[in-house]
């Protein structure tokens, strides 16, 4: 079954002014299309390589299925992470959660702001799950698919590549993070925590 685009859950102004339509609409239907695109063309040629048992292209053709299909993940909960009636603080089990796991909402805030300024190059900040000790953990992923422990799952993300705010905020990418904050969709982080803590641990 191939991959699809998801559609958005809401309008392209919705997100304004933090984040403009204009982005929105070519980060959504142009880049995140095209990681969809390269993760169904990756799939019919790893099809083709074992057809014909030409396995000599296995390394890079799962190289590039790792990056498209992560790509597409990833924008797909960024999509929903986000909300025209985002912002402020989380509450309930998440909140509680955050600050066991780091202290407090600011300390947690504080910490993946860090994560999304300090990626080098291209990348994520991302909030998951770990659930050999059952504990949220803030880390960074450089492109889209490495430095990131097994079994975590992705809750929360933050995309830090240019083009997710280049035409807006410029190289000020501190002030792309300030926007983001405002229309972080917190129910959307919430419903997620509730679902992936009631699963198995990894080992």
């Amino acid at each position: 079954m191939s991959y699809q685009l998801p559609a958005l859950d809401y309008d392209l102004k919705a997100l304004e002014p933090h984040l403009s339509s204009e982005i929105l609409e070519l980060h959504h239907g142009k880049h995140h299309a095209a990681y969809v695109a390269g993760a169904n063309t990756t799939l019919e040629k790893l099809a083709d390589a074992r057809q014909g048992k030409d396995f000599g292209k296995i390394n890079q053709l799962s190289k590039d299925l790792a990056f498209h299909l992560s790509g597409h993940v990833l924008h797909a909960l960024f999509w929903k992470n986000l909300g025209p009636n985002g912002g402020g603080d989380p509450g309930g089990a998440l909140a509680e959660q955050i600050n066991r796991d780091f202290g407090s909402i600011d300390g947690f805030r504080e910490q993946f702001t860090a994560a999304a300024m300090g990626i080098q190059g291209s990348g994520w900040a991302a909030l998951s799950w770990e659930p050999v000790a059952g504990q949220l953990l803030v880390h960074q992923v450089y492109d889209h698919q490495t430095n990131f422990g097994q079994g975590t799952t992705p809750i929360l993300v933050l995309d830090m590549w240019e083009h997710a705010f280049y035409l807006q905020y410029r190289n000020v990418k501190a002030d792309w993070v300030k926007g983001y904050w405002n229309i972080v969709n917190w129910q959307d982080v919430a419903d997620r925590l509730a679902r992936v803590s009631k699963g198995p641990a990894a080992v």
